[in-house]
């Protein structure tokens, strides 16, 4: 194993002493070729390039002598330390930080990004990225070849955003470049690069709040609450029931069909998912789209009748069917979301969702619920409702 291992963060300005006297006494150095190229890199020192860092970590932990790994920012933020500390490597690691590539990047757009969300795109994680895009008003993504500018743009489809691509950070080819996101395939971009998404209508108060990130926060406690302006066409404690079953989480991308009063679907993304609300009626997807706006969150609103309208959506992970009946569930079943909960109010009906879902691979489960509310000053019954809910879950795709 190594002596001594230094990770080296470098952001474009002169290393520190400290990362020059580690490198005067290395033997072996990893980094990218603009890393090595460096002057301050002796020549005397075994020079490792740095593609894969577990292959590269394999290598340190084989090495006898001082290794220094150089990576661009904070390697420890995203980064290769990391990697470097996994268990099966066994190394113990110094790290000499410098400025993070997502803080130069708000940097040089002159923006805060106390309330930025930040991601990281790679092939198997791009939806997922694009999720959080569609969920939050600000968000620095990092991404990798296949995972760039032109993928997110092309992904997000009609939800407009502002992109300020900043490419190669620190280096004498630094760009930066503000396009909206449906340009961002118009053009070829150079990597490394760091895009970060800007748009919506942000609930976060003007001095920024009081903790990183966007604030979840409503203005009142509790989830599952009483749909707006009195329609409560879904009933709130299957709601709760539902919401509990689908576990909506930042990633995600939630289909509500059926969104009624838009409750549900603004829960779901106070929840940090993403959120496409569809209903056949106009009403309910003015009242839906009210209702984000008044919570601060960002989700969109789809007019028509399924199934025939979700054919074009983007692929969803959890699913709520409020309406449609077992036609609509089994549309959505085809789609192979990993979680799906809907409702019936007859056992016949039930059954027949239950069998539909199984054929599909779905494990199911359900429940009669059955929900009495009282009058607390006299304690009667004022109203009463059974309903079964079914939830289907993927095994392959759960969690």
């Amino acid at each position: 194993m190594a002596d001594r291992v230094t990770v080296i963060g470098w952001d474009g300005t002169p290393l520190t002493s400290a990362a020059r006297s580690a490198l005067a006494a290395a033997t072996l150095v990893a980094g990218a070729a603009h890393h090595l190229a460096l002057p301050d890199v002796p020549a005397r020192a075994e020079q490792v390039r740095l593609g894969s860092v577990h292959l590269a970590a394999r290598r340190i932990a084989a090495h006898r002598g001082t290794a220094v790994v150089l990576a661009d920012g904070d390697p420890g933020f995203f980064g290769v330390v990391r990697a470097l500390r996994a268990p099966e490597h066994g190394l113990e690691v110094e790290v000499v930080p410098a400025v993070s590539l997502v803080a130069t990047a708000f940097a040089r757009a002159g923006m805060p990004w106390d309330d930025a969300e930040v991601v990281v795109a790679h092939r198997r994680t791009l939806r997922r990225a694009v999720n959080v895009c569609r969920a939050h008003t600000k968000v620095a993504v990092l991404t990798s070849p296949g995972a760039g500018p032109a993928e997110l743009g092309l992904l997000l489809g009609v939800i407009h955003r502002t992109f300020v691509i900043c490419e190669e950070l620190g280096t004498d080819r630094e760009q930066v470049t503000v396009v909206t996101s449906d340009r961002a395939a118009d053009h070829s971009w150079r990597d490394p690069n760091i895009v970060l998404v800007v748009g919506g209508t942000s609930a976060q108060s003007p001095d920024g709040g009081w903790r990183a990130g966007r604030d979840l926060t409503r203005n009142r406690r509790g989830w599952a609450l009483p749909g707006s302006g009195g329609h409560e066409g879904e009933g709130q404690r299957l709601r709760a029931c539902q919401l509990a079953l689908l576990g909506p989480r930042p990633g995600d991308l939630v289909w509500d069909i059926g969104c009624g009063s838009g409750a549900l679907a603004v829960d779901a993304a106070l929840f940090g998912a993403a959120v496409i609300a569809v209903d056949a009626d106009r009403a309910a997807c003015e009242r839906t789209a009210e209702a984000a706006r008044r919570d601060g969150v960002q989700l969109q609103t789809v007019h028509g009748s399924a199934p025939h309208v979700l054919e074009d959506l983007p692929e969803p992970d959890v699913v709520r069917v409020g309406g449609g009946g077992p036609e609509v569930v089994l549309a959505v079943a085809d789609r192979r979301p990993a979680r799906l909960v809907t409702h019936a109010s007859t056992r016949d009906a039930a059954e027949r969702v239950g069998r539909d879902l199984a054929a599909h691979g779905y494990r199911v489960s359900c429940s009669l619920l059955q929900s009495v509310e009282l009058t607390t000053d006299t304690w009667t019954e004022r109203g009463r409702a059974v309903v079964f809910l079914l939830s289907g879950e993927l095994p392959d795709r759960a969690p």
